[in-house]
């Protein structure tokens, strides 16, 4: 596009004020201009680094960082104020303490003696006779848990005396050690030999805690 003669009867321009012509020529090009992608961003940005004066001339303040510096700050900060409380744990409760034949956990004497003579009502029996420890060990458990999830409290269980009576059979010295294991401990108050009646030293009586 060419310029036209500058009309020497117009009057001078000011200093640093564009022409009629010039203003014109910057109409038509702005007119066929795009904005650039992420304009706003690099000014944001642009601001933010310098502090400096914003496009229309004013002093912006400084912005927070928009790197992953500033990211990190603020999820971290939006992350503090989202947790929830966490509840303290209470103390653990105490293991129980190691049975014997006759002890007593937490049971009155008079219920112990009871249990000792075999005056209690006995509610459901296991004979593990003839039975290898890993399959005795496992009836034990599941006998154990279903007669307190039935309620039942006095059962009995029959080992054998064993071969001999100087060696022990071996089921029968391995009954303590089973009921003083989790989770057959915890269910277990209170347990002693039988009365000959129901075996003796064969068999034991076993008192167990009331389902909670």
């Amino acid at each position: 596009m060419g310029r036209k003669p500058k009309d020497p009867k117009a009057p001078p321009a000011k200093k640093g004020a564009l022409s009629p012509e010039d203003r014109q020529l910057w109409s038509h090009v702005t007119r066929q201009a795009e904005p650039l992608a992420g304009r706003d961003r690099l000014w944001s940005l642009a601001d933010a680094l310098r502090g400096s004066e914003g496009r229309d001339g004013t002093r912006a303040a400084p912005r927070a960082s928009a790197g992953p510096e500033g990211t990190r700050a603020r999820l971290s900060k939006g992350t503090a104020a989202q947790a929830p409380a966490q509840t303290p744990a209470g103390p653990k409760r105490p293991a129980p303490p190691p049975l014997v034949h006759g002890a007593r956990d937490g049971l009155d004497r008079r219920k112990a003696e009871r249990l000792r003579r075999g005056k209690l009502p006995i509610e459901a029996t296991l004979d593990l006779h003839g039975l290898r420890q890993a399959e005795a060990h496992r009836r034990l458990e599941h006998f154990l848990a279903d007669c307190q999830a039935a309620g039942k409290r006095c059962v009995l269980v029959v080992t054998g005396k064993g071969a001999t009576r100087a060696e022990p059979g071996v089921l029968r010295s391995a009954l303590p050690l089973w009921l003083n294991q989790s989770p057959n401990r915890e269910r277990v108050l209170s347990f002693d030999y039988a009365q000959q009646k129901h075996g003796g030293t064969g068999a034991v009586y076993i008192l167990l805690r009331r389902r909670r």
